[in-house]
């Protein structure tokens, strides 16, 4: 059962479909990305797409962002490329994911929305053209605390971690052996691809990208050794930075598309296109066009003053985060950025005024937004306020991340 010539594979993860950025909508960058995934698949020859979790940002999409999801995958039914393959990410509804599973199976559109109790669910054999078997996906969704760890009353964090750990590697190992199988029953040397949605040991985030650590009282950042020898490409979801995972290239993240924050403004976004054919895996990166430009303008006046008229010289057309460092406090800041930036296609989207929350206090709560703050560090404030006495902070915010977590694992779509 040798292959002809290689297996075309496209991987993409993280779209956040939905998501907007400090109030604005973000819908027109959602769908020109999409648009010009579909030519891309065309221009490439891409024969299978694996789209490796977080394809919405709330479990509770809008019908925009539905609309975009559902038209992307009627445009690639009806291209050359043969299967797609969905599985949810930690921001996904599983129960959402999986409600048109049956109905876009019939377009050979492969969801996994959650761990199932049959492992061998997760393992899917795609077929070619003529119907012959040329391809094994261990797709194994964001697996969730309690589809692999059973909770014990007098667990220490450790006690965690090590379970957490365990039952990720024991989940991987499971999928992996019955692709094995599955393998060797259909003969040949057929490639196994496997995805997931995880922090992997080592990755690499960016201020402001909105990843969040996926276990309570736990980094649990997952070991590349966790991960089956019998792989012959780890195509993972969850970190936005385009990356390798412990510097193999056969095991990635290809990042999200379109920067999820002002801090990925000078990133680079990527697709991983991969050609496989039999147990050898070749990984050439896509670059993405930039759909709407953000930018980062930091220093003083006089620095951000240069940088405004410079974007203006040019005619930018951009999103902006203004962050003033100056020594000087400047109580008309707003004021001479919205005269800088009045006739021009430059937008400031947020203002922040450093040198006013370091130095004036009576005016910190007046520059500060909730926006600027971390769920947690706002618990943390309401401790200060109510003089909790510090011997008892941190059991108090170990329970609130583990009521954070259970809301964040909480799916309203299910029953």
């Amino acid at each position: 059962m040798e292959q002809k010539r290689p297996l075309r594979l496209l991987h993409t993860s993280d779209w956040h479909l939905g998501r907007s950025l400090y109030g604005r909508k973000r819908y027109d960058e959602f769908e020109a990305f999409l648009s010009w995934l579909v030519e891309t698949i065309t221009q490439e020859r891409v024969e299978i797409l694996v789209v490796a979790g977080d394809v919405f940002d709330t479990s509770a999409p809008s019908h925009r962002a539905q609309e975009l999801y559902y038209r992307f995958l009627c445009q690639v039914a009806a291209s050359a490329c043969r299967h797609v393959v969905v599985v949810a990410g930690n921001h996904d509804s599983p129960s959402f994911l999986n409600a048109p599973k049956a109905l876009l199976r019939a377009l050979d559109v492969h969801v996994i929305g959650a761990a199932t109790e049959r492992p061998e669910d997760e393992v899917l054999v795609l077929a070619d053209q003529t119907g012959a078997p040329e391809l094994i996906v261990c797709a194994v969704p964001y697996l969730r605390d309690r589809d692999i760890r059973t909770a014990e009353a007098g667990e220490t964090i450790d006690d965690k971690d090590r379970k957490l750990l365990e039952g990720i590697r024991s989940h991987y190992a499971q999928v992996a052996e019955i692709a094995e199988r599955r393998r060797a029953e259909l003969g040949g040397r057929l490639p196994i691809v496997g995805m997931g949605h995880l922090f992997a040991a080592g990755g690499r985030t960016v201020e402001g990208d909105g990843v969040r650590e996926l276990y309570v009282g736990s980094l649990a950042h997952v070991p590349a050794a966790i991960f089956p020898a019998c792989l012959d490409y780890l195509a993972l979801g969850h970190l936005h930075v385009p990356q390798k995972i412990g510097g193999a290239e056969t095991a990635r993240y290809s990042g999200s598309p379109i920067p999820m924050g002002f801090g990925e403004a000078r990133q680079t976004k990527s697709l991983c296109l991969v050609e496989l054919k039999g147990p050898e895996a070749r990984v050439r990166p896509i670059e993405i066009p930039t759909f709407q430009r953000l930018e980062r303008v930091h220093g003083d006046w006089e620095t951000i003053s240069a940088r405004l008229l410079e974007l203006t010289a040019t005619q930018a057309s951009a999103w902006l985060e203004v962050v003033y460092e100056g020594e000087e406090i400047l109580s008309d800041l707003r004021q001479r950025l919205e005269q800088a930036t009045g006739d021009t296609a430059l937008e400031i989207l947020r203002v922040k005024n450093d040198r006013v929350a370091e130095r004036v206090l009576e005016r910190m709560d007046a520059e500060e937004s909730l926006a600027d703050l971390q769920v947690e560090a706002v618990f943390e404030r309401c401790l200060a306020a109510h003089d909790v006495p510090d011997a008892q902070r941190p059991d108090l915010l170990s329970a609130h991340r583990e009521i954070l977590h259970a809301l964040d694992e909480t799916d309203p779509n299910a029953e």
